[in-house]
């Protein structure tokens, strides 16, 4: 892309998840003046279009008796229900609809794949939405063995069952079994995307007590944003209201009571201060109607290229660009993709969909506003076809490109499956990803990790869709493999002159093995080779003695 794999996740590293996640840290910060605008609104002194208004009168008590003898004891401090606006604000029908979530998380080992790690339990917010449906953020959730909803006012938990989880855009959505639940609450309405300065005002269950809490704040910026849990790019707003630890999930609502965006991730940075993000409208509608076309969530497409900005005029002329063209440069593309069937590197892309794209990337964006083509290919659904037009060798050529899923060598996520590994002689087999990483060498793993892991990140594609890096993890240490307990993190090239496509296909290949020497190639021209024989037959023996209940995943045997 324009900006380089490296420096995207140093900005991410910067942004938290807003809820008591599961990697992300918990966003910290001061609340902000709460719930303001919606009070006034009750009280009669903001009208519903009005963008903003003066602060909740300061809460009074009823003073005690005056100098009270110091043997006396101390009058009763009466609260006058009234005077603190609580009948006002359980007025309000949307904040009914803003629900806690309370999860048991059971993460994934990826260091050890064949055991889990010990369990947990997060707390986070979300809201009702039409059809019985609740939404939250998939760092809410994920790796769940227990989800529970709680109505506002309500001392009972609802077990919730999970019906999608959209990691890219950190969205996930819920429903409860139990009519009950759904008694007497009115869904929340959907607004559309809103406007820079406009108020804004962030519900939910955040850090710091167990009752509601509203913060309040304007949009700051609409623009293109590094989802941190999702290590994807889509549309996001920035809000300067206060979003804390347990804010995950929450809704944030415009001056007219309307769900305007999913409160996700904050960012934290020694130079700034209650800077929010919430996931707005397009995207979560994007969420609904993708599970609602194919019963389950696929989510957000791309086109599957790489690209470069043309804004050097000799690089324009270079290339043949005529003065009034405009447009960005492919710089490679993903042999999985579809769009490698059409579009060819140094290809010069001129509009997506009929919108002509700039030569720093972007299009027009609502009036006065500009934003990354990359929108453009978000708001399609994963196998939809979108009109590209190319400038090539001077030639301007259109085509029908699907656009899907990428395929990544190295995947962001594992999508909520288990680890994979295999096992022979003691030495662990596991395929690379972003976990594996994490979990390997820590939160830093785009600094700490081999140079070579990192590069395959950042700039390898998988040639074939079922590729995958492999790597020797660990060579538990026994007899049979003596002289290779170092071997750490090495990708495995080939098994006895065999290309390794994926796990499976090792697995298969070592089972099946019938020559005298299992022979493993490793980068760095390193060299595992073994006795066929020998380690097949000290295989169990090495498993008992670390507790391992088997020698490969389970599905590595479908």
């Amino acid at each position: 892309m324009a900006t380089t794999e490296r420096s995207k996740r140093q900005w991410q590293r910067a942004l938290d998840c807003a809820g008591n996640g599961i990697r992300p840290k918990q966003a910290g910060g001061e609340a902000s003046s709460s719930g303001k605008l919606l009070t006034e609104r009750k009280q009669g002194k903001v009208s519903s279009s009005s963008k903003s208004g003066a602060g909740v009168p300061k809460p009074t008590r009823a003073k005690a008796s005056s100098q009270p003898s110091s043997k006396a004891p101390i009058p009763a401090v009466v609260l006058d229900d009234a005077e603190f606006g609580a009948e006002e604000v359980d007025d309000l029908p949307f904040l009914d609809a803003v629900v806690k979530v309370f999860c048991i998380h059971t993460e994934p080992n990826f260091s050890l794949p064949w055991q889990r790690k010990r369990q947990f339990s997060t707390n986070s917010s979300g809201f009702i939405i039409g059809g019985n449906r609740v939404l939250t953020n998939a760092h809410s959730v994920e790796h769940h063995t227990q989800v529970k909803v709680k109505r506002r006012g309500s001392d009972i938990k609802f077990v919730a069952a999970v019906l999608a989880i959209g990691t890219e855009c950190d969205i996930a959505m819920l429903t409860i079994n139990d009519d009950s639940f759904w008694r007497g609450v009115t869904p929340v309405e959907f607004g559309a995307l809103p406007r820079l300065q406009d108020p804004i005002t962030v519900v939910g269950y955040p850090i710091g007590g167990d009752t509601i809490s509203v913060t309040s704040g304007v949009v700051s910026r609409i623009e293109i944003t590094s989802y941190v849990h999702g290590a994807s790019e889509l549309l996001g707003v920035q809000i300067d209201a206060a979003i804390n630890a347990g804010n995950s999930g929450g809704p944030s609502f415009n001056d007219r009571g309307q769900c305007i965006g999913i409160a996700f991730q904050s960012l934290k940075h020694e130079d700034c201060e209650n800077i929010g993000y919430v996931i707005p409208t397009p995207v979560i509608s994007h969420f609904i109607m993708d599970y609602e076309r194919h019963g389950h969530y696929t989510g957000f497409p791309v086109l599957g290229i790489e690209w470069q900005r043309m804004e050097n005029p000799d690089l324009r002329r270079a290339v043949g660009m005529k003065a009034n063209q405009k447009g960005v440069r492919i710089r490679r593309v993903e042999p999985t993709a579809p769009a490698a069937r059409h579009l060819r590197s140094s290809d010069i892309l001129l509009s997506f969909d009929g919108v002509d794209i700039a030569n720093d990337g972007t299009v027009p964006f609502r009036s006065g506003e500009r934003i990354g083509f990359t929108y453009l290919v978000s708001q399609k659904y994963t196998g939809q076809r979108a009109r590209v037009r190319v400038l090539r060798s001077g030639q301007i050529i259109e085509n029908a490109v699907e656009v899907t899923i990428p395929k990544r060598l190295v995947p962001a996520h594992n999508k909520g499956r288990p680890p994979s590994y295999y096992i022979v002689a003691g030495i662990v087999f596991a395929a690379v990803s972003v976990p594996y990483l994490r979990s390997e060498y820590g939160k830093d793993y785009d600094y700490d990790a081999p140079v070579k892991l990192l590069d395959k990140l950042m700039h390898n594609f998988a040639q074939t869709e079922d590729e995958q890096l492999v790597v020797i993890s660990q060579v538990l240490a026994a007899d049979a493999n003596i002289g290779y307990e170092d071997i750490v993190n090495t990708q495995i090239i080939a098994f006895n002159g065999t290309a390794v496509r994926n796990l499976k296909h090792l697995a298969h290949m070592v089972d099946n093995c019938n020559d005298g020497f299992m022979r493993f190639d490793l980068e760095y021209q390193q060299m595992i080779v073994l006795d066929a024989q020998v380690a097949k037959s000290a295989t169990p023996e090495i498993l008992s003695m670390h507790c391992i209940p088997s020698a490969m995943s389970d599905d590595l045997r479908t």
